[in-house]
């Protein structure tokens, strides 16, 4: 059974219909799209991984370089502050004292002077001259800062104008043992510093580095901006330091202007730390002159696709519509325009097995010309011809159901397929049928017809063929019995009879 089945499939054509193949091209172009779609996502990605990286390592370098400045001039002031609480300190001579106190790594290109001030903020020693002037500077942050709180350490204050110069200042505060406040000790790192220090570096023109302190106050910000440096983004509302943790990045407009950045932050322990942005249409040109190309060689090949999909699929329905009508022909009645022998056949064979499986009857009339040769002799086959075609008409005006199957059996006979309907119900649809040939042939020559009538319902183990005999056999009886009437065919056990 399995070779039989198998074989009937290599005997049948595999065919492909137009619906399907437009499915499997949009299908395709989804897919295609899909992954097309995926790899640029997956490049976007990897530009912007790298991008990061790169700021978080010319993050991690500067910050690497301020802190190392910072810490060797911390170093200078806390040996500044430890030397004070020295009691010779004030017994040797000042140049002794300069250099008791002050290093030269204090003195060093782009670092203020440091300067020590009294309890009081009065000027009393600097670095730079023997004799300083003893200007007060009590109203400084940084001074009020140490004096009143004796442990904030290393103070790095807001940017300022400092010795004529712009600077930050580094402070630290000069107890005695019992913590009583002596002073402060100060100097500064001006702004050259870190301008030279981004000189060196190769950058864009929108490109940003920002150094900030813990409090979120900018300290200095490449490009360079007074209107910028000093501000405290804790003020800003709208950014919030969850935006930018430490080691994190984040991508968008930043609080400083409006223009879209990847920014990235260092990761330290130290006073400062910083940022580092790049604009994002930067960061994504290489990749978006990339998926412009892909995209336009994917859209020319989807184009491509659907082009050739539409015309494949017109022509595989003109195919499909050549075949119907080759169909058509060849299971249609040239004549009447019914359906043939060979169409009949197999409409009966569906109808027989379904019957068979709803246990519902199946109806079968045949339908033959009387005297139709007799008819064909005197008045010639022209006229034989238009006595079937009015036949078919008569039977098809009389049978309007979709399921039905009306078909020319062979010559001047024809047969009518009724599925459910019993043998009564068939009866009379056959005496509509001779009424309405009788009815409709000419005075000179009337035209009637006989008719064969069976039905019953199929089962296990009957064939079709019982019922076309069963109907045949009835449409004899008629032609026996005088002609032009229904014949009901007798089926013991198996049908209904009128």
């Amino acid at each position: 059974m399995l070779f039989g089945w198998c074989a009937t499939l290599a005997r049948r054509p595999w065919r492909i219909s137009a619906k399907l193949l437009v499915i499997s091209s949009v299908v395709t172009v989804i897919g295609f799209s899909a992954i097309c779609i995926n790899v640029m996502l997956d490049m976007r990605r990897g530009e912007e991984a790298l991008a990061r990286g790169t700021l978080q390592n010319l993050a991690t370098s500067i910050e690497a370089d301020v802190s190392r400045n910072i810490e060797i001039y911390d170093l200078s002031l806390r040996a500044v502050a430890s030397n004070m609480l020295l009691p010779e300190i004030w017994t040797v001579s000042k140049p002794i004292r300069q250099l008791i106190l002050f290093d030269h790594a204090s003195t060093a290109k782009h670092f203020g002077a440091i300067q020590v001030l009294d309890p009081n903020g009065t000027l009393i020693l600097d670095a730079s001259t023997l004799d300083p002037l003893p200007v007060n500077r009590s109203d400084e942050d940084y001074f009020r800062v140490h004096r009143d709180s004796p442990d904030v350490g290393l103070f790095i204050s807001r940017p300022t104008l400092f010795r004529g110069a712009y600077a930050i200042v580094l402070s630290r505060r000069i107890s005695d043992d019992d913590g009583r406040f002596l002073g402060v000790v100060a100097g500064s790192i001006r702004f050259s510093y870190f301008h030279e220090l981004f000189d060196r570096l190769s950058l864009g023109t929108e490109d940003t580095i920002t150094v900030l302190k813990r409090d979120r106050t900018i300290i200095m910000r490449r490009p360079f901006d007074l209107d910028v440096i000093g501000k405290n983004l804790g003020d800003r509302t709208d950014w919030k330091p969850d935006n930018l943790r430490p080691g994190g990045s984040f991508a968008g407009e930043g609080p400083v202007d409006t223009v879209p950045r990847l920014y990235v932050r260092s990761v330290s322990s130290s006073p400062l730390f910083v940022v580092a942005g790049k604009p994002l249409s930067a960061v994504f040109e290489l990749w978006q002159s990339e998926a412009v190309r892909i995209g336009a060689v994917a859209l020319t090949l989807v184009l491509f696709l659907l082009g050739s999909t539409l015309v494949l699929a017109r022509e595989i329905g003109r195919r499909a519509e050549a075949e119907h009508k080759l169909e058509e022909l060849a299971t249609t009645d040239a004549l009447t325009g019914l359906r043939n022998r060979r169409k009949f056949d197999h409409a009966i064979d569906l109808e027989w097995r379904r019957a068979m499986r709803q246990k519902t009857p199946l109806a079968l009339l045949m339908i033959d010309a009387d005297r139709f040769k007799a008819y064909n002799d005197t008045y010639g086959h022209q006229a034989g011809d238009q006595v079937l075609v009015g036949i078919a008409i008569c039977i098809s005006d009389s049978v309007r159901r979709a399921g039905d199957c009306v078909a020319r059996y062979g010559g001047e006979e024809f047969a009518v397929l009724l599925p459910g309907i019993s043998a009564a119900d068939a009866f009379r649809i056959a005496e509509t049928i001779r009424g309405k040939v009788q009815g409709w042939s000419d005075v000179e020559a009337t035209s009637t017809v006989s008719i064969g009538v069976a039905s019953l319902v199929p089962s296990a183990g009957m064939d079709w063929a019982i019922l076309v005999a069963a109907a045949d056999k009835a449409l004899y009886a008629a032609k026996a019995g005088g002609r032009n009437q229904s014949v009901v065919a007798n089926i013991p056990k198996l049908s209904l009879v009128a």
